[in-house]
């Protein structure tokens, strides 16, 4: 049986984009040729902010007094589950050295970077988990300096909330200014700030072609498009829980895309027939979310059995994964490409997004298939270094040296020539690349 599609997308997340890139490009130039006035001139404009860009202890304190106790109580929870996990994942890369041959060891270092740039969205939601997700990675990591960097809010600056988390997990800069700017100012080192050298966290499109545009003068997590979801469900799952997953992930904004995957068509059908109206029930801002996700850029896929349900789901390399089917160990051994798996209807991607310590920094667009997420990892370089007597770089000379002249590159053959020559000068060596 080859897949059947009871709903398809018309629109896919490249959709609109065309005009993106010349946008982010000119407003880089400008910055960087006119630096911090550029920039305060651009926060303006698009901000519609005039208040402190780098908030002092005074700011700070002051946004932490309006966070509710309860809230922040929650936020600390969130922040003590990332804070675990992410040292849990920092500890599986140690310092390693190995003698390789007699007389020579190798060696492998992971250092962390020396600044890193987390930007925590605010415009239509107010991320406060992106505050947890991406300052608290990076403080375990040990880089030694961290910016927040959040858009304000006109007259009011930072929500609050996102100043106290990425306050207590550790940023050490927090700065008030959104979209490309924002992500310039990091990036250049504006406002005092140093320069990153990796580059963090969710946007919108303009953010995210800024990041992409600057990849490979600084690191970034990833090139990020939509959030997307897929959920697999068997016979067994509950329309209910299906259909308000789906519905949770397409509020992200208009062109998320959200997939069902199953083997069951009534189950498929039920479901279909439920997110209308759990779409209608929502909030305004977010049902016109919800509403045109589902319309333009959902899909319902009725497969033949679980290994083509699995296979599917493969394909798609879904930035969140959801599997509500029985034997779940077996999904989780069999399914291979997506930035987080939930097994499950005990939890679900909301889950992994606000509190239970996993990182919601996730590729997308498909990139699954060939990355992970945001951890520890990304904020480390894995160096290597090697030392060596001169009696273990004997052999290691001789190979260099020949390989070097098959390649046809005779300035590196010579480097190993010269060693032997002057460690071992009563030795004859063939170094010919034909032996």
């Amino acid at each position: 049986m080859t897949r059947e599609y009871l709903k398809k997308a018309t629109l896919t997340a490249e959709s609109g984009a065309s005009k993106t890139h010349e946008i982010v490009t000119k407003i880089l130039g400008d910055i960087e040729a006119g630096g911090d006035a550029t920039a305060l001139e651009y926060a303006k404009k698009f901000d519609g902010y005039d208040g402190n860009v780098l908030l002092n202890a005074d700011d700070i304190a002051a946004a932490c007094a309006l966070v509710p106790e309860k809230l922040k109580a929650d936020i600390r929870f969130s922040h003590d589950n990332v804070k675990r996990f992410a040292e849990a994942q920092k500890a599986t890369v140690s310092d390693v050295q190995l003698e390789v041959v007699p007389g020579l060891i190798a060696g492998q270092k992971a250092i962390p970077v020396d600044a890193a740039g987390c930007y925590v969205p605010g415009g239509r939601y107010s991320h406060i988990a992106s505050a947890i997700m991406t300052v608290t990675t990076a403080k375990v990591a040990g880089c030694r300096h961290i910016t927040a960097c959040s858009p304000p809010r006109p007259d009011q600056g930072i929500n609050p909330a996102i100043v106290y988390a990425a306050h207590i997990c550790g940023a050490d800069k927090i700065m008030a200014m959104g979209g490309v700017q924002g992500v310039a100012a990091m990036t250049f080192g504006l406002f005092g700030l140093p320069e990153a050298n990796i580059l963090v966290g969710p946007g919108n499109q303009f953010v995210a072609e800024a990041k992409r545009i600057l990849f490979g003068r600084v690191g970034i997590d990833m090139i990020a498009g939509p959030t997307d979801s897929l959920v697999l469900a068997d016979k067994g799952a509950d329309p209910h829980i299906v259909a308000t997953d789906l519905v949770s992930q397409a509020e992200h904004g208009y062109n998320s895309p959200v997939w069902l995957v199953t083997d069951d068509r009534a189950l498929a059908e039920t479901v279909m027939g439920m997110v209308p109206d759990l779409i209608a029930d929502l909030p305004e801002l977010n049902r016109e979310n919800a509403f045109a996700a589902w319309r333009d850029y959902a899909e319902v896929i009725l497969c033949a059995d679980r290994e083509e349900m699995a296979a599917c789901s493969d394909d798609y390399a879904p930035e969140h994964l959801t599997v509500q089917a029985e034997d779940l160990d077996w999904w989780l051994d069999r399914l291979t490409c997506y930035g987080s798996l939930f097994l499950g209807e005990e939890t679900t991607v909301s889950f992994g997004d606000k509190a239970s310590g996993t990182n919601h920094v996730l590729p997308t667009s498909g990139a699954a298939g060939y990355t992970g997420g945001l951890s520890v990892h990304k904020y480390m370089k894995i160096v290597t270094w090697q030392r060596s007597t001169r009696e273990g770089s004997k052999k290691v000379a001789q190979a260099t040296a020949r390989i070097s002249r098959l390649e046809g590159m005779e300035g590196h053959a010579r480097a190993a020539d010269v060693r032997l020559a002057k460690y071992f000068p009563d030795e004859t060596f063939d170094l010919t690349a034909d032996g």
